[in-house]
């Protein structure tokens, strides 16, 4: 089946397709390399030069309004960050400086912050952090205990940390290089507490030295991305003008009047964290490009790696050819693709915008199942590609046990999965949309204690057409796009109602047991949900494909998402009587059969991702290509005449 790799990267590279051109050339000849064999203090000092180097690109700017020096694209933002695999460091690095610190300005800031800071930032004349991890409070953003107390007499807010558990944790950029902190903390005035609000404080001088009352200590060396120098930050009644508030959703007057637009403290909060999503968006996708770049390495190894020799020949089998190895990585790359196109819609609807305040739910619920998904996929990935590489995988310059130590946190940091999960069977309970309660469990457990919970299917934009496709299906064919369709979205209901009736066993003397004996429900209520709407996405994509060849290429790599996802999950259907035990083993021949079709366009399928070339070192897969080159001008020249 002759493809047109083209048109497949043109459809891979999306709607974004000029800001991966501009990441490419810009990239270009610019001296991005990570390194790790480094010790920490020059792995740092490397990466902050690196940094300089994009801060003179027009990169950084994506993101940032056009007033104040940037171009106003989000999405595009987002999107730069997943072209920088290669050096995870530069990555996170670069998604502290301008995504968080300066996101978090753009977000919740007034033209006041804009005018005054939005172009140093840009240029990184001011490197920030974002202060909101707490010792004693991570995944609990609403109960941090730092505070930020206002004295109408000076008209300043003093900052505190009143115990070693309210201490700013693993903070990037503040252990060596940031100047400036966005800091979350219970705003207080006239001694009522407002909630989280976060404000601007200067941690350093311009020389490099902790100011009063600042102290900064440094988290020291990590499993990977020790070119990101994370740190604690405690505060000893810091002083910061009034003006240091980012008060778009909420200010303190003069006298200290406190005001807001929003009336609801929780809901306050909500809409507050709901627009520094932007982080959590661009590490999915960065993930997502991890696993990418380890499932290069792997096939280009794999395509071109021989090893025990094949009967009645003299030849040694090309050890892609083996069924087991293309088990291990073409259900892998069919997850990535199909993650791609998610990724792709979930910043689409980023960069446009939520609309109303329910759309805005489900984008916070996109955003935190995807994370989820897409950072486990990574690490469960690139540990698989670096078993398929042997010992050449363990090898530093095959790039695969950097990339493993790399993306080993990106399961915790930006949202801890398990709790994202659970944020997503959440927003899928009715009426919890419209609710603002507490994010503990405990919260949760309360507000069910008094609800009926019913549960609701989200709808995406690409619902039209799926509904249309399981309209026009009648086949009970576990090649039928309707019928896998139909598989995902009837899991997704069933899982939802067996959900809400365990739920609804509460009261208020037992909820939080009920709640929390349900967890493991709750977790795959989050899961197939995720996995309907990814599968949704991906054949929205293969209807914009416009080569009838390689639509039919997607289509068989959609296939083999679907079939290994529900073979993965067989227990279930089985279970549930969604498929039978003769069905189940179909499913198994067809994996096999569809890693069988897809081997042969392998190595196109992963490079059609289009990565930036420089980010491709492992000797084991630029020296595969090579030899590939060479097999294919061999096998050209065979068939001359």
């Amino acid at each position: 089946m002759a493809f047109e790799a083209g048109e497949l990267t043109t459809l891979l590279d999306g709607r974004w397709a000029h800001v991966r051109d501009q990441v490419r050339e810009a990239l270009e000849g610019v001296d991005l390399a990570p390194a790790d064999d480094l010790d920490t203090e020059s792995h740092r000092a490397r990466t902050l030069e690196q940094l300089r180097q994009l801060a003179k690109t027009d990169i950084p700017g994506l993101g940032f309004p056009t007033a104040h020096g940037g171009s106003g694209d989000t999405g595009g933002s987002v999107v730069s960050l997943e072209m920088l695999p290669g050096n995870l460091s530069l990555m996170v690095k670069s998604g502290v400086q301008w995504g968080l610190f300066g996101g978090a300005v753009v977000a919740l800031g007034t033209e006041r912050h804009h005018e005054r800071y939005l172009r140093d930032i840009i240029s990184l004349e001011l490197p920030g952090c974002f202060a909101i991890t707490e010792t004693g409070h991570g995944s609990d953003v609403q109960n941090l205990r730092t505070t930020a107390t206002y004295d109408p007499e000076s008209q300043e807010f003093v900052v505190h940390t009143p115990h070693e558990a309210a201490r700013k944790e693993y903070i990037g950029n503040a252990a060596r290089d940031g100047r400036m902190a966005v800091v979350f903390a219970q705003l207080i005035t006239g001694g009522e507490s407002h909630g989280v609000h976060a404000l601007l404080v200067p941690i350093r001088d311009q020389a490099g030295n902790p100011l009063p009352g600042v102290e900064i200590t440094d988290c020291g060396r990590k499993a990977g991305l020790n070119g990101v120098d994370n740190g604690r930050i405690v505060f000893d009644q810091v002083r910061v003008p009034r003006e240091a508030l980012l008060n778009r959703y909420g200010d303190v007057a003069p006298d200290g009047t406190y005001s807001s637009p929003i009336a609801s403290k929780g809901k306050r909060f909500f809409t507050m964290l709901g627009t520094l999503i932007r982080g959590r968006v661009s590490v999915a996708g960065t993930a997502g490009s991890a696993a990418k770049l380890a499932l290069e390495i792997a096939l280009r190894y794999g395509d071109a790696r021989r090893q025990f020799g094949r009967p009645g020949t003299e030849d040694e089998v090309v050890v892609l050819d083996y069924l087991a190895h293309q088990r291990k990585l073409l259900p892998a790359l069919a997850k990535s693709y199909a993650l791609h196109f998610a990724q792709e819609q979930l910043v689409s609807s980023l960069h446009e915008g939520s609309g109303d305040e329910r759309a805005q739910r489900e984008l916070e619920s996109r955003a935190a199942g995807l994370k989820a998904i897409t950072t486990w996929h990574a690490t469960s990935t690139i540990q698989t590609c670096r078993e398929a590489c042997g010992g050449a995988g363990y090898l530093a310059e095959n790039q695969l046990a950097q990339l493993k130590a790399d993306t080993d946190v990106f399961t915790t940091f930006e949202g801890d999965n398990t709790v994202l999960l659970q944020l997503v069977a959440k927003g899928l309970l009715t009426n919890y949309k419209d609710q603002f309660d507490d994010l503990g469990t405990l919260g949760m457990a309360k507000f069910l204690a008094d609800q009926f919970v019913g549960s609701v299917i989200e709808r995406t934009a690409t619902r039209s057409l799926v509904q249309r496709i399981i309209d026009a299906s009648g086949k009970d064919d576990i090649l039928d796009r309707g019928w896998q369709l139909k598989m995902f979205d009837d899991r997704e209901r069933h899982v939802l109602d067996g959900l809400g009736r365990r739920l609804r066993k509460s009261n208020r003397s037992n909820a939080f047991e009920v709640f929390n004996s349900a967890q493991d429900h709750v977790l795959r209520a989050g899961r197939v949900h995720v996995d309907r709407l990814v599968l949704e996405s991906f054949v929205a994509a293969i209807e914009r494909c416009r080569d009838r060849k390689t639509a039919a290429l997607l289509n068989k790599v959609c296939d083999l998402y679907v079939l290994s996802t529900i073979e993965e999950d067989r227990g279930w259907f089985l279970e549930h009587e969604r498929i039978s035990p003769r069905r189940s083993k179909a499913i198994t021949e067809a994996v096999n059969d569809l890693c069988a079709q897809l081997r042969p366009h392998a190595v196109d399928l992963v490079a059609a991702f289009n990565l930036p070339r420089q980010w491709l070192t492992a000797p084991i897969a630029t020296g595969a290509e090579s030899h590939r080159q060479q097999a294919q001008q061999t096998h050209d020249r065979s068939l001359r005449p």
